[in-house]
């Protein structure tokens, strides 16, 4: 049974699923997991005619009516044919569901097992993705300059105090008790010219005697019997008839004036940073600072990316039906950002043989393809994971845009993802299913779920959630909000350019001021860097009337 057969993008079975025991009786999560796998219990589906079954588990009972009737066309259609949210044109994209009027019953004979997974919530599936594999692979020691980006797998501690002596804060002068004081010249100076003091490197032998100085530069070892650092803008140095110098200083230096003491940052065996934490140029020049050589952390996720479609081109204008790949030069550094090593990415023709050699070869812990996860005459990643005896976990989310995405396994420790051929529908994967995967195998903590208020209200879709591109905006009286941007449509790439983040918008809308959960891009602190756009310029994303419906 296909997505197709059922209605198109409402879903793969398109009635909620109802059965026993009840949602207080068994966990969502199961439930769901079942319903993924195609391991529920199976009951007719009253009113779809003979031979039509449907994995069945309480809590997605609610809706089925309103679903069922767009497929069966009794009762009200939810879709209307300039509806923004029915599905896509199949003509729009060559990996869009159809959408049939006469549905048939299916017996699941042949290649095509009956019955196909019901569509996931969108909340479950991101929870199904990330509970795929157990956890990341055994860590590894690699050296500094390898572990950026990994995520630690031991607590980080120090193995040295820092500073490991104490050390001048500021250029200027080490003095010893109350002033004025003599200014030595240190023993390795020359006999002429100014006194270069104590440098940062390099140590005094000699200790400092009281009512002495000597100049010292930032980052330098304090000498013994030194009490003070003085700043070398608040000190003055006068001649001595004996061919000496002396420092006066308008103030006292008060003991520990400017001086770093030994294990003021922390003490040898202090533990810095526990178990978990990402690998940033940060923690790098702690780890480095306290000692580090090389860190066990988790290695990185290896990802490879299959854009199919003989329609792509790779370089140059649009020509002779064909279209540029836009997934392509996407989907490798956005992987990049999240921390995953991903290699360019490998166009493959529409050829189930093809896509089935580059599966079974690949050695990624994750593969994610783009396009050919519906029906239609060259759409072959189904067929291809039966082929490959995979494990189909996820298949059809209910979410806008994206709803034939897909999750399955290959191997214990080895994934597909495969995408939408439609770009923004394909972001919707790379968020709804990859993203929670890749963060599991990469021992990445999940970030804590964000909220912001909307700058405008957001038209939804009548059962599924909706993923808006948003970008950040201040309110005098709300503060932080979030705008919904135009051209946001499925195969749009203009509005997710200009955004910070998707915003998850509940089936049926939310008003302006409703606090939606955000998920944000890597990038999108980059605004702050003193980049701010023309929200008011004449066809500019950031004008709202078009995700609102024409309510701003």
């Amino acid at each position: 049974m296909t997505d197709g057969e059922w209605g198109g993008e409402a879903g793969g079975v398109v009635g909620r699923p109802w059965g026993e025991p009840s949602a207080e009786e068994r966990d969502p999560f199961d439930d769901a997991l079942a319903l993924a796998n195609g391991t529920a219990p199976l009951r007719a589906r009253p009113g779809t005619g003979p031979g039509i079954t449907t994995a069945t588990s309480a809590p997605y009972a609610a809706g089925a009516a309103a679903a069922t009737s767009s497929v069966t066309g009794g009762g009200d259609a939810p879709y209307t044919p300039d509806d923004p949210f029915s599905p896509d044109d199949p003509a729009a994209t060559r990996s869009g569901p159809s959408r049939p009027t006469d549905p048939t019953p299916h017996t699941g004979t042949g290649s095509d097992p009956c019955p196909t997974p019901a569509a996931v919530p969108w909340h479950t599936a991101r929870r199904l993705a990330a509970r795929a594999v157990p956890g990341a692979p055994e860590p590894e020691t690699a050296a500094l300059g390898e572990a950026l980006g990994r995520t630690l797998a031991a607590p980080l501690t120090a193995l040295t105090d820092l500073p490991s002596f104490d050390t001048s804060a500021m250029d200027g002068w080490a003095v010893a008790g109350p002033g004025p004081w003599r200014l030595d010249r240190p023993a390795d100076a020359p006999e002429t010219g100014p006194p270069s003091g104590i440098l940062a490197g390099h140590a005094s032998t000699a200790a400092l005697l009281d009512g002495h100085a000597i100049p010292i530069a930032t980052g330098a070892r304090i000498p013994s019997g030194a009490t003070a650092v003085l700043r070398s803008e608040q000190g003055e140095v006068r001649e001595l008839g004996d061919g000496g110098r002396r420092l006066y200083a308008p103030r006292p230096a008060p003991p520990g004036q400017d001086i770093r003491p030994r294990g003021q940052e922390c003490r040898r065996g202090d533990q810095l940073l526990p178990a978990g934490c990402l690998v940033t140029p940060a923690v790098l020049g702690l780890a480095a600072a306290a000692g580090y050589d090389e860190l066990t952390a988790y290695r990185r996720p290896r990802a490879e990316v299959f854009v199919l479609g003989d329609e792509l081109l790779g370089h140059g204008l649009p020509r002779d039906g064909r279209i540029r790949d836009a997934l392509g030069p996407m989907l490798a550094p956005w992987l990049h950002a999240l921390g995953v090593e991903a290699a360019a990415p490998r166009p493959l023709a529409d050829d189930a043989d093809t896509l089935y050699a580059a599966l079974a070869e690949s050695t990624a812990d994750v593969v994610i393809t783009t396009g050919g996860t519906a029906s239609g005459p060259v759409d072959h990643v189904h067929p291809t994971l039966r082929r490959l005896d995979a494990e189909v976990l996820v298949d059809g989310v209910a979410v806008r845009p994206g709803h034939p995405m897909l999750l399955a396994r290959l191997a214990p420790r080895r994934h597909l993802v495969g995408l939408p051929g439609n770009p923004l529908a394909a972001v919707s994967g790379l968020l709804t299913l990859a993203e929670p995967l890749l963060r599991t195998l990469a021992a990445r903590r999940p970030a804590a779920p964000y909220r912001a208020p909307l700058a405008a209200a957001v038209t939804g879709h009548p059962q599924d959630t909706r993923l808006v591109p948003v970008a950040y905006r201040d309110d005098e009286r709300r503060g932080l909000t979030v705008l919904p941007l135009r051209f946001h449509g499925p195969a749009m790439l203009r509005g997710i350019a200009a955004a910070d983040a998707l915003a998850v918008v509940p089936p049926g809308g939310a008003e302006r001021g409703t606090e939606l959960e955000l998920l944000e891009f890597p990038w999108s602190a980059g605004w702050s860097a003193g980049w701010t756009p023309d929200r008011s310029a004449a066809g500019s994303p950031y004008d709202p009337t078009e995700a609102t419906g024409g309510r701003a």
